[in-house]
């Protein structure tokens, strides 16, 4: 298969993955805290990530020059940006969540034009301006509480460190399994939240644990949310550049703020879809300028 095409399934896939997360995190949210809810999904992660590496056989080293690199993905990525994520999520609305971290493809071709010098083109710059506006509509304006408002600063700073971090990812030399990167990044995550997450794990509630809902919600954070999407989406970003893969964050709040609707029965305001449509237009324009060239 034409490694474009292979490369645009797989971040379709994790993206749209990702937009039906934002609907289990609010639902899981509600009993779990996110700060145990990432650590839980991330132990679950781990053990699936690790079965697949046994079985496909994976050469687990790491070259020491590397090592830094690994655990600044896990550090901003897995880290800071999942928790801001699932932060952002409980104190907004799913639907919320998908649209403000889809403006993560334009802070991607910002962070690919400081780090990997990718030229930044007229209309990339104008979708720029657009999502920031769109952003700055969404967490500023309509009849939001202050809860959904700091929802939305912290969804802006989840889809910066995303951002940073996928950019990261292309500096990672193609002769590592990605399965090898993100059970490492997701382990430096882990330790750094098992401080702060182990001595608040006796205050859940077990009977609520117990509900299908929420230890089903877990795996699907946990097997197909975390490792099945990271590994989809660090493959596809590998096959494509970095501008390109980022579009596909779109499918994100499609996803999202139809599941929303259709089960969680959120409603939106005029000026929350003002703000989508800047946001979705600023990605449409890098769309289009990646179809010219």
């Amino acid at each position: 298969m034409n490694k474009t095409l292979l490369g645009s399934i797989y971040l379709a896939v994790a993206s749209s993955i990702w937009g039906g997360m934002y609907v289990v995190v609010k639902v899981v949210v509600s009993v779990i805290p996110p700060l145990e809810l990432v650590w839980l999904r991330y132990l679950v992660a781990m053990i699936a990530l690790l079965v697949i590496g046994l079985i496909t056989k994976q050469n687990w080293r790491i070259r020491k020059r590397d090592i830094m690199l690994i655990v600044a993905i896990g550090f901003i990525g897995y880290a800071i940006s999942i928790v801001a994520q699932e932060i952002g999520t409980m104190l907004s609305t799913a639907q919320m969540g998908a649209i403000i971290t889809s403006s993560t493809p334009v802070f991607m071709v910002i962070f690919a034009w400081l780090i990997l010098k990718e030229r930044v083109t007229l209309k990339q710059g104008i979708s720029i301006v657009l999502a920031t506006m769109g952003v700055f509509l969404i967490i500023g304006v309509g009849n939001f509480e202050l809860s959904s408002k700091l929802g939305g600063i912290a969804l802006l700073i989840a889809a910066l460190t995303w951002a940073l971090m996928s950019v990261l990812v292309m500096r990672v030399p193609s002769d590592y399994s990605q399965i090898v990167i993100i059970t490492y990044s997701i382990l430096v995550a882990l330790i750094l939240l098992t401080p702060f997450v182990l001595p608040r794990l006796p205050d859940l509630d077990m009977a609520q644990l117990a509900h299908p809902k929420i230890w089903g919600g877990i795996l699907y954070l946990g097997v197909v949310s975390t490792a099945g999407g990271f590994l989809l989406w660090n493959r596809g970003l590998q096959l494509l550049n970095v501008s390109s893969g980022g579009l596909f964050f779109f499918f994100q709040p499609l996803v999202g703020t139809f599941l929303g609707w259709l089960l969680l029965e959120e409603t939106i305001g005029v000026m929350f879809w003002i703000g989508a449509t800047l946001i979705l237009t600023g990605v449409l324009f890098v769309i289009m300028e990646k179809k010219r060239a």
